[in-house]
């Protein structure tokens, strides 16, 4: 019998979201990564398979200082959603990754929004 550890819960309730969310060229998959120092998302079109736009706290020409913090992940989420919109994304399906939508995870998808991604 397997382990019951955070990571395999995460794991579980990722395979549960991913089920129902798929993206497709027209509106490809918002993927977010949290770990306990930083942040990262990822917009993905799963029928090619390719990642089309991706963002994190750890690149230093966005000079986050903390990226474990809710106003880095905000900063995130208006930064990807600039990328997406750049390269004619307007809207997106969420996928939360397994995490829950509190926090970070929250104020990314929040700053995303306010920076005119639809999702």
């Amino acid at each position: 019998m397997a382990k019951d550890t955070r990571a395999s819960r995460r794991a579980a309730r990722h395979a549960r979201v991913r089920k129902d969310v798929h993206g497709t060229p027209e509106r490809p998959r918002m993927c977010v990564f949290r770990s306990n120092k930083n942040i990262s998302v990822q917009v993905i079109d799963d029928v090619h398979g390719v990642t089309l736009a991706s963002a994190s706290t750890l690149e230093k020409e966005l000079g986050i200082a903390n990226g474990g913090n809710k106003e880095a992940a905000k900063q995130i989420g208006e930064v990807i959603a600039k990328r997406a919109l750049e390269k004619g994304i307007e809207t997106v399906a969420f996928d939360r990754g397994g995490f829950l939508y509190h926090g970070r995870v929250k104020e990314l998808a929040d700053g995303a929004r306010e920076a005119g991604l639809k999702f």
